[in-house]
């Protein structure tokens, strides 16, 4: 009989200009820090970033990421850190830049710590990553020993990334009890290796509570680049209480249907995890036997959202049954988090469940 396990990364920092503060918490735990971001992130993080680290004399060595979170990018930037002996990987970003960061402190036996810019995703708090080719195609899962040391959220860049983002990682979180129910449901075993605790379950169910209260204020508020209370809950449940309770909760059929959407070639690559992902939970409550009024309740939330319910949304409105069959193939092959929902659940159930939602939700536009 498998354990009962529990992960959370050592701390957890939200607020408004809380990235004036980086220098201090580094410091607090390292020495020699390498900076993991993007360019554009760098742009707008840099000067915060600099002023902080030199209040506290550290002397810090900037890697630029290249976008996609691969084995190769990996291996290129722990070969920096080498380099210069760094002791902790500051990833600051979006889900790929800090999945990499992640892994590439693994790689380094240094400490972590994780600087989200957007809440578009609930990979900051999780002691694993998403594997991705240099093409954009999922490849595995890296699970590692431990969770990042220090996750800090300012709010303030948050809210002034583009909203789109933030809806985002609110069909992330949405995902995050719908799994863990039916993860529970199955008593299947969890990402952080264990069956889902009390801890998680309450934590995932809050998760979608607070998001359905507060989604579409916090999402209107972020469109004007504001940082409200209502924003706050939302940042929270997008990043903490949905990271530690996918983790800990448990995935299932959401999360598979995504990987299996990203063997797909074509414009559906321009969509976020995130759409992604509320696409495919929509087939997962389907799966499920979920009633035409529970289905409509999630289809309307993600609509004001902005987030894609049809095959149209998802630019795959000349997609082949064949082709939806590969991506139900990718969803339920070996080792995929599938078997959580049910493991006689077929490619052919897929394509065909992906097709339902979509006819259900042109009918909820039409209307």
């Amino acid at each position: 009989m498998s354990n009962i396990v529990f992960v959370s990364p050592g701390k957890y920092i939200q607020g408004k200009d809380a990235l004036h503060l980086i220098g201090k918490h580094v410091k607090s735990i390292a020495e020699k820090p390498l900076i993991l971001s993007d360019d554009v992130v760098w742009d707008i993080t840099k000067e915060t970033i600099e002023a902080s680290m030199r209040e506290e004399n550290l002397d810090y060595h900037y890697v630029p990421f290249n976008g996609e979170a691969s084995l190769s990018e990996i291996k290129r930037v722990v070969n920096e850190g080498k380099d210069h002996q760094v002791d902790v990987v500051v990833g600051v970003g979006g889900g790929k830049t800090l999945d990499t960061a992640k892994a590439i402190a693994n790689e380094l036996h240094a400490r972590v710590v994780i600087v989200p810019t957007t809440a578009s995703t609930d990979a900051p708090t999780s002691a694993l990553s998403v594997i991705y080719s240099d093409e954009g195609v999922f490849e595995s899962y890296k699970f590692y020993h431990k969770n990042p040391d220090l996750v800090l959220v300012d709010t303030a860049v948050v809210a002034k990334a583009p909203a789109r983002l933030f809806a985002s990682g609110i069909a992330d979180a949405m995902a995050t009890w719908v799994e863990a129910r039916a993860t529970l449901k199955r008593n299947g075993d969890t990402m952080a290796g264990g069956k889902t605790s009390i801890a998680a379950k309450a934590i995932a169910k809050e998760c979608e509570k607070t998001l359905f209260a507060y989604g579409i204020a916090a999402y209107q508020a972020v469109k004007k680049g504001l940082v409200t209370n209502h924003v706050e809950a939302v940042v929270e449940a997008n990043t903490l209480l949905s990271g530690l309770g996918f983790e800990s909760g448990g995935l299932a059929g959401a999360h598979a249907i995504h990987n299996g959407f990203t063997v797909l070639e074509g414009d559906i690559h321009h969509l976020t995890h995130g759409e992604k992902v509320a696409y495919g939970t929509l087939v997962q409550l389907l799966l499920e036997l979920h009633s035409e009024d529970e289905m409509i309740k999630y289809i309307q939330f993600y609509r004001e959202l902005g987030l894609p319910t049809t095959l149209r949304d998802m630019h795959l409105d000349d997609v082949s049954y064949e082709e939806l069959l590969k991506v139900g193939e990718g969803a339920t092959q070996e080792g995929e988090t599938m078997k959580n929902l049910s493991p006689s659940i077929q490619a052919g159930d897929v394509a065909s469940a992906i097709l339902a939602v979509d006819q259900l939700s042109k009918q909820f536009v039409n209307k």
